[in-house]
């Protein structure tokens, strides 16, 4: 892309929706430079834009997104099968295990999560169509750092904030690309509580009919009634059939 094609100011807005999360709906102009290393005048611009297009609302010192904001990911959904034709699958998926099962995509050093047939809440977080996971430590963002080349598995990691989020968590580099290898060679990732504790997950990768992953496919149950010794035995031959039966219909 040629430097004149480059629009700054778009992507510095761009860079002020992302600062809010669902731990900062509200932010002042100055903890907004503070997240995205901008200077608060472009933030000021950036944000009253956006309350005077009614993306976001203003009470005299802090800015909150509206609803409006919805209608940016919905352009995405609203243009992309997949959801779609993934979401009665993994409402069947659910339904059988008896657990919460998820599809995402991978963007940078996170997984998006694009579909979801929920049973029971396992995490302290509310996870929904849109949230964001570090992907070296959730099972469907290894699914798909392993189906990558491992150049850029390395690149992804080295843009990562590599937190221990609990005793369990891997956050080696070598150790991560050692896993990565390994979920490649058996087909899929299983998590013991790194991401959060007393949260174990199974994931599988989805792949199209030309061989290409598209999506990660995963389950999701408490330790305390399913350990992760037991995940591979109880849930991957139904990950493997929701696989199997999606393949032929995915592009």
């Amino acid at each position: 892309m040629r430097e004149t094609d480059f629009v700054s100011g778009f992507a510095r807005g761009l860079t002020v929706i992302e600062a809010f999360d669902e731990t900062r709906p509200k932010l002042s102009i100055a903890e907004a430079s503070k997240i995205t290393g901008l200077d608060r005048a472009t933030v000021r611009r950036s944000l009253l834009t956006l309350s005077e297009l009614g993306y976001a609302d203003y009470d005299g010192k802090f800015f909150a997104l509206t609803p409006k904001i919805l209608r940016l990911g919905h352009a995405y959904l609203s243009a992309t099968p997949l959801p779609t034709i993934i979401q009665p699958y993994l409402d069947q998926l659910s339904d059988h295990a008896g657990q919460s099962a998820s599809a995402s995509v991978l963007d940078g050093t996170e997984i998006v999560y694009i579909a979801r047939a929920s049973q029971k809440r396992v995490m302290s977080i509310n996870l929904t169509t849109g949230s964001r996971l570090p992907a070296y430590c959730a099972s469907m963002g290894r699914v798909w750092l392993a189906a990558l080349p491992e150049h850029e598995a390395r690149e992804i990691l080295s843009r990562s904030n590599l937190k221990a989020n609990t005793p369990y968590t891997k956050t080696d580099p070598e150790d991560l690309i050692a896993e990565f290898r390994r979920v490649r060679d058996q087909g899929y990732a299983l998590i013991d509580q790194e991401l959060e504790l007393g949260l174990c997950s199974i994931a599988v990768p989805l792949v199209n009919d030309r061989g290409r992953i598209v999506a990660a496919l995963n389950i999701g149950a408490p330790a305390a009634h399913v350990p992760a010794a037991e995940m591979v035995e109880r849930y991957l031959p139904l990950l493997q059939e929701t696989q199997a039966a999606l393949r032929p219909v995915l592009r």
